[in-house]
């Protein structure tokens, strides 16, 4: 059954008051039909490509991208749209550089938790740098590393941040959410069985016990900025002349965080051992140098390195949550299988040691 379309976000004098406000759409012009070239559900949402007809009218988009929920979506997942509205009224219009596609209209509805993206269409200037899984080329992997150090810049140890902008997490949550993901692994343990060597369980418990003390990292608020939180190489849209204006998408789960969280998201969760051991280190320095080339200081080399070994660490609940949130195994498991060898080959185990 397909899913309905909001009324409003389809409703040709809607869209014509919209793209008039967003500057380009004249006063003399209008939307006279609106029609779907295509729509796709994705894991928490569904894209849908609109085509527009307009009465005199020269210069306005000829299409838009259309995102909204997607009922039934994964359990406890439900409320990303809300995230996701939030970004882009309160981070993407106060953000100097541009990053994400253009958005002309966000809307949540608190009550029935029905929400939409209008969003430039980029399809005819930007591309996904390969289909998923595959990995891009090292220059493509460049120029997304260089968009995300503009971004983390932009934001980073931001006197908004925790006001104006995201929300700080209390130290006294932190027992709270340990006791979480305590009650989450024992149902991962449930569901593997003896698919989960008594190896990799002894990591976990350890894990949670030093989870507190690893936690002083973020409640230190230093060196800190915002954060994708879902950074994978194919969230990106690169440029098809070529050039740097990579822009990113799907910000559901945007948050205050360390920078190298979307780094080792990126690759150590959804990269294999072989392709991580040899590209990572230079694709780090690559990184590195594009940050301190956008103006943050007193972050030096060996400070990335221990925030890229603790965000690794901490991925080992990646794989538990999405499971548990009920992501397809085809996700899930994979990037278990890669987590954990990256924990060991950075030497994260030593970061359980007190």
């Amino acid at each position: 059954m397909t899913t309905p379309l909001p009324p409003a976000a389809v409703d040709a004098r809607h869209l014509t008051d919209v793209l008039r406000r967003g500057g380009v759409l004249n006063e003399e012009g209008c939307v006279r039909e609106v029609t779907v070239v295509s729509s796709q559900p994705t894991v928490l949402s569904r894209i849908t490509r609109l085509a527009l007809v307009y009465d005199r009218a020269v210069a306005a988009p000829r299409t838009l991208i259309l995102k909204s929920e997607l009922p039934n979506a994964p359990s406890g997942l439900g409320e990303s749209g809300r995230h996701e509205v939030a970004f882009y009224t309160d981070v993407a219009a106060a953000t100097p550089v541009r990053f994400t596609p253009r958005c002309f209209a966000a809307s949540w509805n608190a009550e029935t938790k029905a929400w939409h993206l209008l969003l430039e269409d980029l399809g005819e200037s930007h591309a996904i740098a390969t289909a998923w899984p595959v990995p891009p080329t090292v220059a493509q992997c460049e120029r997304i590393l260089q968009a995300y150090a503009r971004f983390h810049a932009a934001w980073w140890d931001d006197a908004r941040l925790g006001k104006s902008v995201g929300t700080w997490a209390a130290r006294d949550e932190t027992a709270q959410n340990v006791a979480n993901a305590r009650d989450q692994f024992r149902l991962f343990c449930d569901h593997l069985g003896d698919r989960l060597s008594p190896e990799r369980r002894d990591l976990y418990e350890r894990f949670f016990e030093a989870a507190p003390r690893l936690a002083e990292r973020y409640h230190s608020h230093r060196h800190l900025t915002l954060i994708h939180g879902d950074s994978h190489v194919w969230n990106s849209f690169l440029p098809r002349d070529g050039g740097d204006d990579v822009r990113i998408f799907d910000w559901d789960a945007w948050r205050i965080g360390t920078a190298m969280a979307d780094l080792a998201y990126m690759m150590a969760l959804h990269w294999s051992p072989e392709r991580r051991r040899r590209l990572e280190r230079p694709l780090l320095d690559h990184y590195h140098a594009a940050l301190l080339a956008e103006g943050v200081q007193g972050y030096d080399r060996q400070a990335l390195d221990d925030d890229y070994r603790r965000m690794v660490l901490g991925l080992i609940m990646t794989p538990v949550w999405q499971a548990g949130a009920n992501i397809p195994p085809a996700i899930w498991w994979h990037h278990f299988e890669r987590i954990l060898p990256a924990v060991d080959d950075l030497g994260c185990r030593a970061l359980l040691e007190a």
